[in-house]
């Protein structure tokens, strides 16, 4: 590679990775304690105990179960409705406001015990420090701006990555592998782990950063498939009033929903009016049962007065995209080595971070003082030659 090329590439990726470096040292440190998350709510006690079911037993009814819950605060709606199976059996997630349109900030949280029907925790709607950590990891706590912004962080990232894949080859021509030249000076050991752990980690932050990307798009995608999909799917409610009164069984509403996909299982349900649902319909979305199709979701409608299957269709491929990504994001779909093996190669991708900052430090002290002693030899120089130029005269 010529010598011109490769200084083009070095100067993408030092503006690159200097323009992003602060930022993805931040997703670096945030995410670290979101790959354990589940193990940090146990240690502070957050974890509820597994609902016990009497031998022979049966869950009670989703009707009764939600009914007994929302009896328990003063609110007018349902929003949200969900289940987690495998983290959480026998729990059932539920989330009430005044009316349907309430903003996040008015929401109540229940857990109920689908076995006694009794309100097993009543979270309060504040953030803790793993919110935070959420928050900051995923917008900056800077809502849909903060998501975009955060996604062309990641894209600066990846052509860092690529960038430094391409200088590296020249580069390590003339030394061996994983060589840390110790014994020279401190910048020139710092360059040698950089780079090492840099190619180590190479396949890993390419995958992370890119679904980082992609996850960032999520909002967008969403907003993009109700003005499309969604309203296809409820094309046929367009002139009718909002549904209003009592619903239809919720209970009913899944089974109707199961017996169209019998292989998968219900996840989430969002009442008529809420973000993810239409004004007439239960919307309730189902998962596959592996890790992989944990994430692909397929909604289905279901109308909430006649409790009637009206559509089911599967995600368009652009939404199946980010949500596929999102477990080779966070590395939750392999269990604790898993877990353990995202920690170690986000630690290391934090050495990288910083040890890129340190060598544009002493790169450019380095630089300083090469000019500072040019200048004090042209200074000598000249003082010489005016002291020679008078001996003459």
């Amino acid at each position: 590679m010529k010598a011109k090329t490769i200084k083009k590439w070095f100067e993408v990726h030092k503006w690159t990775s200097l323009i992003c470096t602060v930022f993805l040292l931040m997703l670096c440190l945030t995410g670290l304690p979101l790959i354990f998350y589940e193990e940090i709510d146990h240690l502070l006690g957050k974890e509820l105990e597994m609902p016990a079911a009497a031998s022979g037993s049966k869950p009670l009814s989703k009707d009764v179960v939600l009914e007994a819950g929302i009896s328990t605060l003063p609110v007018k709606a349902v929003k949200y409705v969900s289940w987690d199976v495998k983290e959480h059996p026998g729990q059932m997630f539920v989330v009430v406001a005044d009316s349907a349109e309430a903003p996040i900030e008015a929401d109540h949280y229940l857990t109920m015990n689908e076995y006694s029907g009794k309100v097993m925790d009543t979270p309060p709607n504040e953030m803790d420090f793993m919110l935070v950590m959420y928050y900051l990891h995923v917008e900056m706590l800077a809502g849909l701006p903060g998501k975009l912004f955060l996604g062309f962080m990641g894209f600066l990232f990846f052509v860092a990555i690529v960038s430094g894949v391409v200088l590296y080859g020249p580069i390590m021509k003339r030394f061996d592998f994983g060589m840390i030249r110790t014994e020279k000076s401190s910048r020139l050991k710092w360059l040698d782990l950089h780079n090492l752990l840099g190619i180590v980690t190479l396949a890993w932050a390419s995958v992370v950063g890119l679904t980082g990307v992609i996850n960032t798009l999520v909002d967008p995608a969403l907003e993009r498939w109700k003005a499309s999909q969604l309203a296809e799917m409820v094309a046929g409610y367009k002139d009718q009033p909002r549904v209003t009164g009592t619903l239809s069984s919720l209970d009913a509403a899944l089974k109707r929903a199961k017996a169209a996909a019998p292989e998968m299982e219900v996840s989430f349900v969002a009442y008529p009016g809420t973000v993810y649902s239409s004004k007439y319909h239960y919307a309730v979305y189902l998962i596959g049962n592996t890790p992989l199709t944990s994430r692909i979701i397929k909604p289905a409608l279901i109308d909430a007065k006649t409790g009637e299957l009206t559509d089911m269709r599967d995600l368009p491929w652009y939404l199946k995209t980010i949500f596929i990504s999102q477990p080779f994001h966070f590395g939750d779909y392999g269990g604790m080595p898993m877990k353990v093996l995202w920690a170690i190669f986000d630690l290391a991708t934090i050495i990288v971070l910083i040890s890129g900052i340190y060598l544009w430090i002493a790169r450019r002290k380095s630089k300083s003082a090469q000019l500072k002693r040019m200048m004090e030899t042209s200074e000598s120089l000249t003082l010489s030659t005016m002291g020679e130029d008078a001996a003459e005269k």
